[in-house]
Parts: structure tokens; sequence; C-alpha cells
């Protein structure tokens, strides 16, 4: 299984069924050195998954006092596949060390998210 960190629409239950066919339990955990930003969602099955046109995204912000709150879940491989799909190109997976000192992947701003 892997790990991936979310703080957004990851989190909706109906994303989850959506995009994994199931619904996702997770632990609380947070992002340390980034600040959430709002960003404008212009795919329209994104919209339409979420209900939401406009999201939240994490950007690195160079002071380790800043925290995202979020829920670390397990995913298997072709579930990760289905999230890369699911995020439009304003986001790039990385890996993390979360403030628990786990580490997993997250999906923060990419050069097209700044």
């Amino acid at each position: 299984m892997i790990a991936l960190f979310s703080y957004g629409t990851l989190q909706q239950r109906g994303v989850q069924i959506a995009t994994y066919g199931r619904e996702l339990e997770g632990a609380p955990d947070a992002l340390l050195g980034y600040a959430l930003a709002p960003l404008v969602i212009d795919d329209p099955h994104v919209v339409d998954v979420s209900g939401k046109a406009v999201h939240t995204i994490a950007r690195k912000s160079g002071d380790p006092e800043d925290r995202i709150s979020g829920l670390v879940f397990q995913l298997t491989d072709d579930e990760l596949r289905a999230t890369d799909s699911y995020e439009t190109d304003a986001y790039t997976r990385t890996e993390v060390i979360l403030e628990s000192g786990r580490t997993a992947f997250v999906y923060v701003a990419s050069a097209l998210g700044d």
C-alpha cells in the first residue's frame, strides 16, 4: 500500500467513490512548510466530481511554522494512478515527510499551479 496525504477534495466521500470505487479511512497528520492557496479548477470532470470550481493547493512557503492539516490514506498502485488522473496539471505529486515523521505522497503546486 502507498501512503497519500490529502488536504482537500480527496477527503470527500463522493470524490473517493468516483475515483477509487470505495470510501477511504484516513489517519490525521500535517504537512509542514507549506501554505494553502485557492485554485480555480477548469476541468469540468473534476468540478463535477468534487462539486467545487475552487479547490485549494499547497504551495511551499519556506516557513517551517506553516502547517496544513489533513489525512493519510492507504492506496493501491492503481488507486494512485487514478489520483494522478483526477488531479489537474496545476498539481504535481511529490514525496514528503509529514509532521508525524511518516513519508507520504502529496499533490502540491506544480510550475503550472504557481
